[in-house]
């Protein structure tokens, strides 16, 4: 989501995951956001107020009695001025402060005083986080109706290993996102699939395609912003599952047609992006081919499954969404395939408009014709699909 007429208050508190934070306000920037920052003392042990400000481009605020406010009231003016405060990195120390109402600096105040939602993300060694004290500080804080992200299991700087992390910047830019994206999709169930799939010729050989899963995994990650509760099936790619994504890895054609139609029936919207392959090996040699052995072997195909038409005449089918990826003809090739399959809505795209890379071009197809989209990233274009979907569904 385009974050251009967002303003964002990130507040930073002590801990050595503060230098995170620099980053987020970056990200947050370059996606369109107007950005202002309030620290804990503590926090300017780890990073400087003139970092956040030059990163921000907006004076940075500390003092509960901060006089560059023309009231003098920077706790209340920062947050009536915001769409969101976020909290990150949030200490154990904070996450108290606030599920019990204190208001004994800037941050604290300003977060007691806000009209606006907030999200925090909290960074603390895993003892900490696992004391009973701070557990009962998060159930309160979520009771309150505040938001957590996070926090992740790894490494920590104490050296120690487990729950405390904070999430990454891209992981909260992320949620960010997901927060303010319409939820068009909420209580929904989506089923899809991404990717290419692979068959085995030999132990070590096999026939794939260029699919990269970028739309696939593009389209989980907006559906899921949308509020669906998304189920990704995916073929081999080098992408991690979008957060809050449930991923099903799988590798050939038939695999993901086993994944597909034992979770078909629960869906509501099954969207079918994955490259599947056509055509797979009949006899799949259990060792290395070797050229040594005498001339080309011979390799006899059969034909897979297909997946979406199976899908499509259940008894109750979810809503079908198919994928064209053609070289020409584009409208013939992709409206032949949705009355053939017998699916309400298929995005078709020209093989050379993006096939694999970061953008596309899609023409989404239904009963009432076709639908262009304006070329795009395929984030963007996915959004857009769901948006059509959406309005569709029953």
């Amino acid at each position: 989501m385009d974050l251009h007429d967002k303003s964002i208050v990130i507040g930073v508190t002590g801990g050595i995951a503060a230098y995170k934070a620099a980053e987020l306000v970056r990200l947050l920037r370059k996606a369109g956001a107007s950005v202002r920052v309030a620290m804990t003392e503590a926090a300017t042990h780890f990073v400087t107020p003139t970092t956040f400000q030059g990163l921000s481009g907006q004076p940075v605020y500390v003092d509960q009695w901060d006089a560059r406010m023309p009231n003098a009231m920077a706790h209340i003016d920062l947050s009536r001025q915001a769409d969101l405060i976020v909290v990150a990195p949030a200490s154990a120390d904070f996450l108290a402060r606030i599920a019990h109402g204190m208001a004994n600096d800037l941050l604290a105040t300003m977060v007691l005083a806000r009209d606006c939602p907030l999200l925090l993300a909290p960074a603390m060694n895993r003892q900490m986080w696992e004391n009973p004290a701070t557990q009962r500080n998060v159930r309160q804080l979520q009771d309150d109706g505040i938001g957590l992200l996070g926090p992740a299991c790894g490494e920590q700087a104490c050296g120690e290993v487990g729950a405390g992390r904070m999430l990454e910047p891209e992981e909260i830019l992320e949620e960010i996102r997901v927060f303010f994206t319409p939820k068009i999709l909420a209580g929904r169930k989506v089923l899809m699939t991404a990717g290419p799939t692979f068959e085995a010729i030999d132990a070590v050989r096999g026939i794939t395609n260029l699919s990269s899963g970028r739309m696939g995994y593009a389209l989980a990650s907006a559906a899921r912003a949308a509020g669906a509760e998304v189920t990704l099936v995916s073929g081999p790619v080098a992408f991690q599952a979008p957060a809050g994504v449930d991923r099903v890895n799988v590798r050939s054609a038939l695999e993901m047609h086993a994944a597909v139609m034992a979770r078909a029936a629960a869906a509501d919207v099954f969207i079918a992006v994955a490259a599947v392959a056509d055509y797979r090996v009949a006899e799949v040699a259990e060792h290395k081919l070797k050229k040594d052995q005498g001339g080309v072997p011979p390799i006899r195909l059969v034909e897979n499954p297909d997946i979406l038409a199976e899908v499509a005449a259940l008894p109750a089918p979810p809503f079908c969404v198919g994928f064209a990826a053609e070289s020409q003809n584009l409208e013939d090739y992709a409206q032949k395939k949705r009355a053939k399959k017998k699916i309400p809505l298929i995005a078709g795209n020209l093989i050379q408009d993006g096939f694999g890379g970061d953008d596309n071009r899609l023409v989404l197809f239904d009963a009432n014709g076709a639908h262009p989209l304006p070329p795009a990233s395929k984030l963007a274009l996915a959004r857009q699909l769901l948006e059509h979907v959406a309005r569709l569904l029953p």
